[in-house]
């Protein structure tokens, strides 16, 4: 029997921590600043998994049944605020060869909150024969749950040691003199676990609070807290933001000053950074018109380090949406490398593991196809808790990578690893 999924978005009384409302051990959230959406509780209406070889590009199924299963969608929302209406959470794997799966989610229940607004979502599906029956706007079964102790995990050496990653750097260097490629960017891991029952949204909010200017996301058990949007789609203006080149933060102001020239400067830095930008702008303009970048690349301040970054801009030219600009984007030079076949077969053979949904894009995305998506930065994958034994520890495992062109240094590049890690080594402990 077919059915439909029926869909009801009111405005409520403001609230002032969406995370309180998730799921302590599955939570679905996309925050930046405050506003977001989140999923309230663990009930969900639909799962879209793609393993790999289900389909050439695991994005393009996923975006082909999205399109199916929000063609007869009813949708009743006054608000039309970036997240309001039917959405659906997704992680798509950064491989198509990766073991792990891409995923859609669409909860029955999200909240969310954009510039003072706040709103909530109903999302049911309904049967074909099922009679049309009103839906309670009241949020009386709409409650927070109570955060969990506070807890700390451990990560240490995972199957890249910091010898091995060196190694790998050397030999990637090999080949771009060689002409084998321009760039590739390499990642190395670290593994551990936290304890049984820890509640997953301290970690969400840590990072939330501690890097603000970020997309905090956590989404099948992908927690982390992401500098880079792939790609964002609201009302078929299309925007992304390139990020290529990195120093870290120096200890004071004058120190501050210093890396910033430097990195401002360096040559090695801007012509990685333009690999990137040239990736982007390349994927861009078959589904665009008047799309433009900035001429210069200008320096976006962390809390623990200095990025390149270039913002891009225009128009969806076509009747796509953004989950079809994610599959024309991914994977970009500043995640794989140029040219991206020789990038990735390189990637292959010298990271020592799957890269599962770590560098692939994670966001939301709409009925109508806006959406926000940023790539999986600054994260780690964590087992799930209901493929854990209760009295076993949750594993999880960080990822983190550097761009490597011709004179880098692997010394250099095992050290921005290092900084890249810190936001989530600290959030853990």
């Amino acid at each position: 029997m077919s059915s439909r999924l029926v869909v009801e978005t009111r405005e409520i009384d403001p609230v002032e921590d969406l995370l309180a409302y998730a799921d302590p051990s599955r939570p679905l959230a996309w925050l930046r600043r405050g506003d977001g959406i989140v999923a309230v509780g663990d009930g969900i209406v639909e799962t879209m998994r793609i393993p790999a070889g289900a389909a050439p590009l695991r994005s393009a199924a996923i975006a082909e049944a999205w399109r199916d299963l929000t063609q007869d969608a009813e949708i009743d929302d006054d608000l039309e605020l970036p997240g309001s209406g039917l959405v659906a959470f997704g992680a798509l794997t950064f491989d198509e060869d990766s073991s792990a799966d891409s995923i859609l989610l669409v909860p029955s229940l999200v909240i969310g909150r954009h510039h003072g607004r706040t709103w909530l979502t109903r999302i049911r599906s309904v049967s074909a024969s099922d009679p049309q029956r009103p839906v309670s706007h009241a949020p009386a079964d709409v409650a927070t749950i109570a955060y969990g102790p506070h807890w700390a995990g451990t990560v240490g050496p995972g199957a890249q040691s910091p010898q091995g990653y060196q190694d790998s750097v050397r030999r990637a260097l090999e080949r771009i003199a060689a002409g084998e490629l321009s760039k590739v960017v390499l990642a190395r891991d670290l593994t551990g676990s936290i304890p049984a029952g820890s509640d997953l949204r301290r970690l969400v909010r840590a990072l939330s609070t501690g890097y603000p200017d970020t997309w905090a996301f956590a989404v099948d058990g992908l927690i982390g807290a992401s500098p880079e949007t792939l790609v964002t789609v609201q009302q078929r203006t299309v925007t992304a933001r390139v990020l290529a080149g990195t120093i870290g933060r120096g200890a004071d102001a004058d120190a501050d000053t210093v890396a910033s020239a430097h990195l401002a400067s360096s040559t090695k830095d801007l012509d990685e950074h333009e690999y990137a930008v040239q990736s982007v702008l390349a994927s861009l303009r078959p589904h665009t018109r008047a799309l433009a970048a900035s001429e210069q690349p200008f320096l976006l301040k962390l809390p623990n380090l200095f990025h390149l970054a270039t913002d891009v801009e225009g128009e969806l030219a076509d009747g796509g949406s953004s989950l079809d600009l994610v599959g024309a984007l991914h994977p970009t030079a500043a995640v794989a490398g140029t040219p991206t076949s020789a990038a990735i077969a390189t990637i292959r053979e010298l990271e020592p593991f799957d890269r599962g949904r770590y560098a692939g894009p994670v966001g939301w995305v709409d009925a109508a196809g806006n959406g926000e998506w940023a790539i999986a930065l600054r994260c780690a994958q964590f087992t799930p808790a209901q493929a854990t034994p209760a009295e076993s520890d949750i594993a999880v495992t960080a990822y983190a990578g550097a761009g490597i062109v011709a004179g880098s240094d692997p010394e250099s590049e095992l050290l921005e690893t290092r900084v890249k890690f810190r936001p989530l080594v600290d959030a853990l402990a």
